[in-house]
């Protein structure tokens, strides 16, 4: 049986008739950020910035995913849900609100870090600080949006518990920037390019199945 949160979720799920005007400024000013960072790369060869912001998406991209998956199999609930009022909802936990965030989520990291990535901050390399930094924001925000009842959280193992909010830190972020970390480490072009790829790939195989071959909807 379907929880309320979720029966929510799944009310104007991809309902373009819910679409706001506000998704226009906030599409421009995501398509700003990546010309203005591709114009930088162009001149100086390095795409790191992009890869960094397509590498965070990517991840989330999966984690919502499977997050739909879980929904599907339990009949129930996915682990996260976003039944608040939003101008697009994409899946049971997903919206454009998060999918505007987190396409720039790595933008901004990248232009956190230093070039040497073994400057230290606090004795942590700079790189693994922000990752880890980043990560604790996220999970603050995410508490702030649970106790507002936009982010709704099922399951009492992934709740905030002693134990469950830190698999909100280890599943749900630290991953995105781990990634984008690892991958704008990489020395040649190609490997990140492979590597952002297999990334997509993996979410958009997953969804193929999802809504194509089985029918689902989550």
């Amino acid at each position: 049986m379907y929880t309320q949160a979720t029966e929510l979720a799944l009310n104007g799920l991809r309902d373009w008739t819910t679409i706001k005007w506000y998704v226009i400024p906030l599409l421009a000013i995501v398509f700003y950020i990546y010309t203005f960072e591709m114009k930088k790369a162009k001149a100086s060869g390095n795409w790191n910035a992009i890869y960094a912001g397509l590498t965070v998406f990517g991840m989330d991209f999966i984690n919502e995913t499977w997050n739909g998956w879980v929904l599907h199999f339990t009949k129930h609930s996915a682990v996260w849900t976003t039944p608040g009022e939003t101008a697009l909802r994409t899946m049971a936990g997903w919206n454009i609100e998060i999918m505007f965030m987190f396409a720039i989520a790595g933008i901004i990291y990248y232009n956190t870090l230093e070039d040497d990535r073994k400057v230290k901050i606090l004795g942590i390399p700079n790189w693994w600080f922000w990752a880890i930094g980043y990560s604790i924001f996220c999970v603050f925000v995410e508490c702030l949006l649970n106790y507002g009842g936009h982010l709704v959280w099922e399951y009492s193992w992934w709740f905030l518990s002693s134990k469950g909010v830190w698999l909100v830190f280890f599943i749900g972020y630290l991953p995105f920037y781990v990634a984008a970390l690892f991958v704008i480490g990489m020395k040649t072009h190609k490997s990140k390019i492979i590597t952002v790829s297999t990334i997509y790939g993996i979410a958009i195989v997953m969804n193929v199945i999802a809504f194509g071959f089985l029918g689902w909807t989550y």
